[in-house]
């Protein structure tokens, strides 16, 4: 069974950091595309920040210069460094990856910025 297990999220003042992070378990071989969407209550879930197996990142403009997303190919792990915060940043993170031509999710993460 495929499972992404997402760690890191909770409050944090304004202008602070969160680290989240995402363990892949239940594939054989590698995963491709790897990263992070989000949902504020009452919006749409939008994309933060994707990295490919080669180690391109792909980041949503909202998030841009503040978050860095890494990931280890060995581990099939995922991890997103998130500095600055914003109470806009406020909303459930979700680990995304695909493998064998399927997308999968994990449960997600509430992230909670204060003002």
């Amino acid at each position: 069974q495929v499972q992404l297990v997402e760690s890191g999220g909770g409050l944090v003042q304004a202008g602070g950091s969160l680290r989240l992070s995402c363990a892949v378990s239940g594939i054989r071989g590698s995963v491709a595309d790897m990263g992070w969407y989000r949902q504020a209550p009452g919006k749409q879930r939008e994309l933060v920040a994707v990295i490919t197996n080669g180690g391109r990142a792909n980041y949503g403009d909202s998030v841009k210069a503040r978050f860095t997303i890494s990931r280890d190919n060995a581990k099939n792990t995922v991890s997103m460094q998130m500095n600055s915060l914003k109470p806009e940043d406020t909303a459930v993170y979700y680990c995304w990856m695909t493998w064998s031509g399927f997308g999968y999710w994990g449960q997600g993460t509430q992230v909670t910025v204060s003002s």
